[in-house]
């Protein structure tokens, strides 16, 4: 990206001057090492969201923030519907809810130093990853849309948890405002025999250890010490939701022109917030959040039953979990007002400040967990929400490393078994079902997460906690 575009507001915030048809300015994060490597449609997709109706205060990128479909992955954006506010498929995206969740287990890195491997090949066994997989559980038409309900709740409720899980979700585990009615018969029947699967892609199930500590207080408030051991859990709502975005996009970008809308670019249809269409997005969006809560939720008690066959007396209550790729109606203060704003965050984690409602009381006074995935050899972050962005991005932060290849430029230039190898060298083991995935999510073809997670906070979007390094990666 061409700097001399921006106006620098500081080291790690930079902004596109409000021009043309943008109704507000554009603000993307990141060292300028950082931008200097974003592709230049991260601008042009930061722009075109900034021309969208409604739009509040600033289009956002996050500084692992790359190309995506019409929003950028890593944008955040607000839309206020008293104002003529949109709701806009493209700006959630495909993976409805993909987020990750973390675990504790009580032990530290020799208490599986012995078993690192038959853990390894236990979790791929037990685990169901890669394109077409299937999980343990069907679901009829009435438990299907129990589960688009319900969420972690409905999982909870047969079984698959504990009630103290919920307190450690977003949502409470539950996304209020769901319409199963609202997803189609499409997407219902995609997921039917997906649930308590990974699926392919950037997903993974990783067991990792504690290697560096920022914020000790912070940390003892979450639980996390030098040598433990804990397990992140990355996967979102599977074909479901994928169909609804599919099938929304489309329907949106018909209805664009009925509701006097004029798009930068198709791949922002979207629709007014109050009309019928955008009421009916939300409530099948809504319905595929709890999808993905459902989905970590049975893959987390799986998780614990191949914990309890080789190592007995770890414990894995929840960290916390947290979605990306949503839209949520939340209260932020926007010129001195306390508005009701429906926040857009695609490849983006919320990041609520120290003393937040909505936070469980156990962390309220340390601020929201802000889970950082990482690639399969770079590590990964535990941050902070702190009150700081809340005042500038709407209470979000990045959500991982972010993309510095395209997946098919990865495979030209690794073999997954080259991958693999170069990873068991350093005792990092990789289980998947396939070696071109391997290669697509190369560790190489990522961003530097530590100058992501540096940038994120230096520009005020979160504290840094704890690092986490993997032991054993199950690749979808």
């Amino acid at each position: 990206m061409d700097t001399s575009l921006l106006k620098r507001r500081s080291d790690c915030e930079w902004e596109i001057p409000r021009h043309g048809a943008m109704r507000v300015p554009a603000v993307i994060f990141g060292s300028e090492p950082l931008i200097r490597d974003m592709d230049h449609k991260v601008y042009e997709q930061a722009v075109n969201v900034a021309m969208l109706p409604g739009i509040v205060q600033a289009s956002y990128a996050m500084p692992d923030a790359h190309w995506g479909y019409g929003f950028p992955i890593g944008g955040v954006a607000a839309f206020d519907p008293d104002e003529g506010g949109v709701v806009s498929a493209g700006g959630v995206g495909f993976d409805i809810s993909c987020g990750v969740r973390c675990l504790h287990t009580g032990l530290v890195r020799d208490d599986i130093a012995a078993v690192q491997r038959r853990l390894a090949d236990l979790l791929y066994a037990r685990i169901p990853a890669g394109v077409g997989s299937t999980g343990p559980v069907r679901l009829d038409a009435a438990e299907m849309d129990a589960m688009l309900a319900g969420g972690a709740a409905w999982a909870v409720e047969r079984r698959w948890g504990t009630p103290t899980d919920l307190e450690r979700i977003e949502e409470h585990g539950r996304m209020r405002g769901a319409r199963p009615e609202c997803v189609s018969p499409q997407a219902k029947k995609r997921q039917r025999d997906e649930m308590g699967t990974l699926g392919s892609g950037n997903h993974y199930l990783e067991v990792q250890e504690v290697t560096a500590v920022f914020d000790r207080t912070i940390a003892e408030a979450y639980g996390l010490h030098p040598g433990d051991v804990v397990v992140m859990i990355h996967c979102g709502s599977r074909g479901l939701g994928h169909q609804i975005g599919t099938e929304f996009l489309k329907r949106m970008a018909v209805a664009a022109a009925e509701h006097g809308i004029v798009l930068p670019d198709r791949e922002l249809a979207c629709a007014p917030i109050r009309s019928d269409l955008g009421q009916e997005y939300l409530g099948a969006m809504c319905a595929a959040i709890n999808c993905a809560l459902a989905n970590r939720q049975i893959l987390t008690h799986l998780v614990r039953a191949a914990f309890a066959e080789i190592l007995p007396r770890a414990r894995l209550p929840l960290l916390y979990d947290v979605s990306h790729n949503t839209c949520k109606l939340e209260e932020h203060v926007v010129d001195g007002r306390r508005r009701r704003l429906y926040v857009h965050r695609k490849g983006a984690t919320r990041a609520f400040g120290p003393g937040h409602a909505e936070l469980p009381a156990a962390l309220r006074p340390a601020g929201q967990p802000v889970l950082i995935g990482g690639s399969m050899g770079t590590g990964s972050y535990v941050l902070a929400g702190v009150e700081e962005s809340g005042r500038h991005a709407f209470a979000s932060a990045c959500h991982g490393a972010g993309r510095a290849m395209s997946r098919h430029q990865a495979l030209r230039t690794w073999n997954g078994r080259q991958v693999g190898d170069e990873l068991a060298a350093r005792g990092i083991l990789i289980r998947s079902p396939s070696s071109r995935g391997v290669a697509e999510e190369a560790p190489g073809a990522y961003k530097d997460v530590v100058a992501v997670v540096d940038a994120a906070e230096e520009a005020g979007l979160a504290r840094k906690v704890a690092r986490l390094e993997p032991l054993v990666c199950i690749k979808g």
